[in-house]
């Protein structure tokens, strides 16, 4: 499989990824997308939260919901029950996963090459996103719900990445594609319960896990020269986490808080009133109680002299503000591509 190959899967992924786009009740695709993402990031969190505490059986929708701090019903308004959310944590979890995997795969010539560099950086990865890759992982040997058209999916395509190695030189003759599903789930298999141990490290288990690969297409010279190779660094890339930055921030963005931040990026010093009109906020009050809000959670500042002065309210991003701005900027983006 080409990486060509593993960016269309992702980009089929993505598009599943956001069913406001299209299927959604018309109340959620009129809101502005970025509002509808931080909603949908702040579920997945907490479904991610919920599995790990309680298991598949214990993500109940009210659960989630309360535990990412938005309604029953914004719940239901993104997805049909647990099944669908619990599929696209592990949908949104594998496609953030490509997204750093492919380019390092694209790097690399010769299959047991590409496979050892790939391997780094996804365990790195894991290793950093163990929560979220622990149920991606145990998704796909066999854990959650029935439904397995994901799981096939991914399945049949690192079955055939790990199968480039009948083609090798030296490889060992009538050798059976289903080789590949045996090495495929012996990884998995590892990976699952490694991850169940928070202590043990995965990136330690690159030159065993790559032992297991080689060995059945190459040998056992080839395998032995793979598990005596030295652990490489870890790539800058894979360091950084995977995760949304919407998902970690901790407040409720409600339609009016995600109006008001889009105001004030598109209206630097703007005063209440011009930021209520811009947002489409018809309560003074709740504008004043609104920004009062995002001052004390450090994502707007009030630079004029107020109303204790008698004169006007200047209100801009703080960094952090700016920061979470761009991040919304960044995924409406997403979202809309």
């Amino acid at each position: 499989m080409s990486a060509r190959d593993l960016r269309s899967d992702s980009a089929h992924a993505g598009r599943e990824r956001y069913p406001w786009r299209s299927g959604a009740p018309a109340l959620v695709r009129d809101r502005p997308v970025q509002v509808v993402e931080f909603q949908r990031a702040r579920l997945l969190r907490a479904a991610v939260a919920v599995a790990c505490e309680r298991g598949y059986d214990g993500m109940s929708p009210t659960v989630i919901a309360a535990r990412a701090r938005v309604s029953r019903k914004t719940f239901y308004d993104l997805f049909a029950g647990r099944e669908e959310c619990f599929l696209a944590v592990v949908e949104d979890t594998i496609a953030k996963f490509e997204a750093v995997l492919v380019p390092v795969y694209e790097a690399r010539a010769g299959w047991s090459g590409r496979l050892r560099a790939t391997l780094v950086v996804l365990l790195a990865v894991l290793e950093g996103e163990r929560e979220a890759g622990g149920l991606a992982v145990s998704y796909l040997v066999g854990y959650g719900p029935s439904g397995d058209e994901l799981r096939a999916r991914v399945l049949e395509r690192l079955c055939t990445l790990v199968d480039g190695g009948r083609a090798q030189a030296g490889a060992r003759p009538g050798l059976s594609p289903l080789t590949a599903e045996l090495v495929v789930g012996g990884v998995l298999a590892v990976l699952h319960a490694r991850l169940r141990r928070s202590s043990e490290s995965l990136v330690a288990l690159v030159s065993p896990l790559m032992w297991m690969i080689v060995l059945p297409y190459l040998g056992p010279v080839a395998a032995g020269r793979e598990l005596r190779r030295a652990v490489p660094a870890c790539p800058p890339l894979a360091a950084r986490a995977v995760s949304s930055p919407l998902a970690s921030l901790d407040m409720r963005l409600t339609y009016r808080t995600g109006r008001v931040l889009e105001a004030i990026a598109a209206l630097p010093g703007a005063n209440n009133v011009e930021i209520r009109e811009h947002a489409s906020v018809t309560d003074q009050g709740q504008i004043s109680k609104l920004l009062a809000r995002l001052a004390r959670l450090g994502l707007v500042e009030n630079t004029g002299a107020g109303q204790a002065r008698g004169a006007a309210n200047a209100w801009y991003l703080t960094s952090t503000g700016g920061e979470l701005e761009a991040a919304i900027r960044r995924s409406a983006a997403t979202a809309r591509s």
